[in-house]
C-alpha cells in the first residue's frame, strides 16, 4: 500500500547483483574502453575553460541592481569613469627628511605616463611632511584584468623610474583596495602547488594503507583532479565568459574569486574520497571473497550506487540553492561550482569512469609491491574475513547461481 504512492521508476529495487546499477556496470564491462573514452572526453571538454581562468576579486559592479552599493557604483562610473571606484594610491615616504614639491612632481609625472592611468591627483602631505599620498585613477574598473596589470606595471616600471630621481632614502609603495586584492591573489596562487601536493599526497597514502594497492589511489587522485578541473572550467564559462549568467540573476562578468579554487579543491577532494571509499570498500570486499575482478566491480557499483547518488542529491540541492537564491557573486560561484562538481563526481566519475577503468585493469587494481606493503602500516576499513567464512560464502554464491537459473517448463 505504501509503495502505491511511490514515484514511477524511482521505486526501491534490490542492490547487489539484482539492481539496475549492477546491470549497468555489466554493460560497461562489455565495452570499458568506449565508456572510458566518452566520460574522459566530457570531463576534458568541461575543463578547457579552466585554462583561461582569471583570478581576482569582484567589485560592487557585480552586485544585483537593487543594491544601493551597485547603483552608486554605476553612477560613479558613468559620471567620473570606471577607475574612480577603485583608485590606487602611491605612498611616497622619506623618513630622513621632508619631501620636496619638485620630487613629488617627478613622481606624479612618472605615474601619469602609464597608458592605464586616467589621472593623478595632487599629493596630500602628512603633518611632518615626510609622507605623501598621491591618488592614481585607472582607466578601467577595479575587477578588470587591465587594472591588475596596471598595478604590476606601476610597481615594476613607474616606481623604479621615479626612484632614480628621488633622494636615496625615499620609498614609493602602490596601495589601495585593488592593489591589496592583487597581493592576496598572488600569495594564494603561489601557495596552491604546495597545497595540492599535500592534500593529494596524504590522500594517496591513506588509500594505499587502507586498500593495499598503488593503482587504486593513483586512479582516485587522477579522476578527482579531472572532476575538480571540470567544475572550475564550468564556473569560468559562466561567471567569466558569461554563458547563462542571467539565469542565476547576474548581469556582468568578472574574475573568479581568488580563494575559490583552494576552497573548492579542499572540500571536493574530501567529498570525492568519501564516495571513493564507499565504492571501493564494497568492491574490495567482494574481490577478497571471490577473486573475480569484473564481478566485484559490478557488485560494488550495485551495492553502493544508491548511497552515493542519494548523498550527492542532498548536497547538490544544498549547494544549488546558494547559486540560485544567494545574492553575493562569490556565494553563487561557490554554490554553482560545488553543485556541478558533486554531480559530475557522483555520476560520470564514480559510476562510469571508475568501473570502466577497474574493468580494464582487472586484477592489477590490487597490485602492491612487497617492499611497500611491508613498509606501510595497516589501515583496514573492515576486519579480515576468516578463511572458513570465505569458503562458506563462496559455496553459497555458487549454489545461488545454480538455483537462480531459470528452469525450463515441463510443458516444453
Amino acid at each position: 500500500r505504501i509503495d502505491r504512492f511511490s514515484i514511477p521508476r524511482l521505486r526501491y529495487t534490490a542492490g547487489g547483483e539484482h539492481g539496475r546499477w549492477y546491470r549497468f556496470s555489466r554493460r560497461i564491462e562489455r565495452r570499458p574502453w568506449l565508456f572510458l573514452a566518452v566520460a574522459s572526453g566530457i570531463l576534458i571538454a568541461f575543463m578547457i575553460p579552466a585554462f583561461d581562468i582569471e583570478m581576482g576579486v569582484s567589485d560592487d559592479g557585480n552586485r544585483p541592481t537593487d543594491y544601493t552599493s551597485r547603483r552608486a557604483y554605476d553612477l560613479i562610473s558613468n559620471g567620473f569613469g570606471p577607475g574612480v571606484n577603485g583608485a590606487l594610491f602611491a605612498v611616497v615616504d622619506n623618513p630622513t627628511g621632508q619631501l620636496q614639491p619638485a620630487e613629488l612632481e617627478r613622481v606624479r609625472r612618472a605615474l601619469i605616463d602609464d597608458v592605464g592611468v586616467a589621472a593623478v591627483l595632487p599629493p596630500d602631505l602628512s603633518a611632518n611632511g615626510e609622507t605623501a599620498l598621491i591618488p592614481v585613477i585607472p582607466t578601467t574598473a577595479p575587477q578588470e584584468a587591465e587594472t591588475r596589470e596596471l598595478v604590476t606595471r606601476l610597481r615594476e616600471s613607474a616606481v623604479p623610474q621615479a626612484l632614480h630621481t628621488a633622494s636615496p632614502d625615499t620609498r614609493i609603495l602602490i596601495a589601495g583596495s585593488t592593489a591589496s586584492f592583487e597581493d592576496v591573489t598572488a600569495k594564494m596562487i603561489s601557495r596552491l602547488p604546495y597545497f595540492f601536493v599535500i592534500v593529494i599526497g596524504v590522500s594517496i597514502l591513506l588509500l594505499m594503507m587502507a586498500f593495499r594497492s598503488i593503482v587504486v589511489p593513483l586512479k582516485a587522485a587522477l579522476m578527482n583532479m579531472l572532476a575538480i578541473g571540470a567544475s572550475i572550467g564550468f564556473i569560468v564559462a559562466i561567471f567569466q565568459w558569461g554563458w547563462g549568467l542571467s539565469l542565476i540573476g547576474l548581469d556582468r562578468t568578472g574574475p573568479i574569486e581568488s580563494f575559490l579554487p583552494m576552497f573548492m579543491f579542499a572540500i571536493l577532494f574530501g567529498l570525492s574520497m568519501d564516495y571513493e571509499i564507499f565504492l571501493l570498500s564494497r568492491i574490495r570486499e567482494h574481490w577478497l571473497e571471490t577473486g573475480d575482478s569484473g564481478e566485484s566491480v559490478a557488485f560494488g557499483i550495485g551495492a553502493s550506487a544508491r548511497v552515493i547518488t542519494a548523498a550527492a542529491a542532498i548536497l547538490i540541492a544544498v549547494f544549488g540553492s546558494f547559486a540560485f537564491f544567494g545574492d553575493e557573486r562569490a556565494v553563487k560561484e561557490f554554490g554553482m561550482g560545488m553543485a556541478f562538481a558533486i554531480f559530475i563526481d557522483a555520476t560520470l566519475v564514480r559510476l562510469v569512469l571508475v568501473p570502466a577503468f577497474m574493468q580494464i585493469a582487472g586484477p592489477a587494481n590490487w597490485y602492491m609491491p612487497k617492499w611497500l606493503d611491508d613498509a606501510l602500516p595497516g589501515l583496514t576499513i573492515d576486519p579480515p574475513i576468516p578463511v572458513r567464512t570465505r569458503v562458506r560464502r563462496m559455496i553459497g554464491i555458487a549454489l545461488h547461481m545454480v538455483l537462480a537459473r531459470p528452469q525450463k517448463s515441463a510443458l516444453h
